[in-house]
C-alpha cells in the first residue's frame, strides 16, 4: 500500500475528473494509495482540506503556502493558530502545511517580499512548535534559507516537499528530522541530477507523493507544441502514484513491495498521526 504525502484534493481541477474527487480517490484505493495527505494552502480552505479528509479517510495540514503570502494577513496566522487548537485531537490532522519559501516566482523574490514570506514561515514554525506539530515545507530555491531558519526555530521535522536541491542540502533537513518528497518530475529521462539523488539517498530518507494536480509524471505531461496541436495536458491525480513508485524502485534497484512499505513506514515516523488517522477509520 502507498501513501501519497502531498495531494491537493481540494484544486478546482480534480472536482469534475473521473467523476469527481470521490470517484477519483475510490480509483486510487483500487490502485493501491492507501493515504493521501491533503495540504491547506491559504486560510480560507482550512475548512475544506479538512471536511475532505474526513470525508474520503485522508488526513490534512493546514498552513499558509508561500504563493498566497502576498494575499495573506496577520489575522490569517490566528486563524491558523485557533484552528490548531480546535483540531488539536482531530487524528486526521498531522502536520502544520504547506508553508516554505519560493524562490522561483519573480513577483515572490522582491526584497519586500523575500521578507514577508520568511515573516510567515517563521510563525508558523512557532506554531508548528506550539502545537507539537511537524511541518510540510514548500522547497523552490530555497532549501539554504528554509534549513537557516530551522537551525533558529526547530521544529520536530516533517517532509521538505518536491525536493530538487543538492546532496548536501538534503542531509540538512535528514539530520532535522525531515524526509524528502519524491514525485512525478524524477519519472522524467532528463531529471539527471534528481534521479541520482534518489538513488544516493539513505531508503529512510524517502516519501513518495504526486503534488496532485500539479508535477504530473512523464506520461501525462505535454509540451507546448502539443497542446498547441490539441493534446490534451493530462490530469495528475494520487491514482499515479502506483507507477511512479516502480520508477524510484528502478532506479534504486529494489523490489516494488518493499519499496511501497519502506515509503509508508517513513511517512508515519515523520507524520506521528498518520497511523491514528488510520485507526480512527
Amino acid at each position: 500500500m502507498w501513501i501519497d504525502t502531498h495531494a491537493h484534493l481540494d484544486a478546482p481541477e480534480l472536482a469534475s475528473h473521473l467523476g469527481g474527487v470521490a470517484s477519483m480517490r475510490a480509483l486510487a484505493a483500487a490502485r493501491g494509495v492507501d493515504r493521501c495527505v491533503i495540504p491547506a494552502v491559504h486560510a480560507g480552505n482550512f475548512d475544506e482540506v479538512r471536511g475532505l479528509a474526513h470525508a474520503l479517510g485522508d488526513s490534512y495540514a493546514l498552513g499558509i503556502h508561500p504563493l498566497y503570502v502576498p494575499q495573506a494577513r496577520e489575522e490569517d496566522l490566528q486563524r491558523l493558530d485557533e484552528a490548531l487548537q480546535a483540531h488539536r485531537d482531530d487524528p486526521r490532522l498531522v502536520a502544520v502545511g504547506e508553508i516554505g519559501l519560493d524562490l522561483f516566482v519573480p513577483a515572490l523574490c522582491t526584497p519586500d517580499m523575500r521578507e514577508r514570506q520568511q515573516h510567515f514561515y517563521r510563525a508558523q514554525l512557532r506554531l508548528a512548535r506550539r502545537h507539537d506539530l511537524p511541518v510540510i515545507l514548500h522547497v523552490r530555491r530555497s532549501a539554504d534559507l528554509l534549513l537557516k531558519h530551522l537551525r533558529e526555530v526547530p521544529v520536530q521535522g516533517g517532509i521538505a516537499h518536491a525536493f530538487n536541491g543538492s546532496a548536501q542540502q538534503a542531509q540538512g533537513f535528514v539530520e532535522r528530522g525531515f524526509c524528502l518528497g519524491f514525485g512525478g518530475a524524477l519519472t522524467f529521462d532528463t531529471a539527471r541530477q534528481l534521479r541520482r539523488l534518489v538513488t544516493e539517498l539513505p531508503l529512510s530518507a524517502l516519501v513518495l507523493e504526486t503534488d496532485a494536480p500539479d508535477i504530473p509524471p512523464h506520461w501525462l505531461y505535454r509540451t507546448a507544441a502539443e497542446r498547441t496541436a490539441g493534446l490534451p495536458q493530462g490530469i495528475n491525480t494520487p491514482a499515479e502514484l502506483p507507477q511512479i513508485g516502480p520508477v524510484v524502485a528502478g532506479l534504486r534497484g529494489m523490489d516494488i513491495h518493499e519499496l511501497a512499505q519502506a515509503t509508508s513506514r517513513n511517512a508515519a515516523r515523520v507524520l506521528p498521526r498518520l497511523q491514528a488517522g488510520a485507526d480512527s477509520s
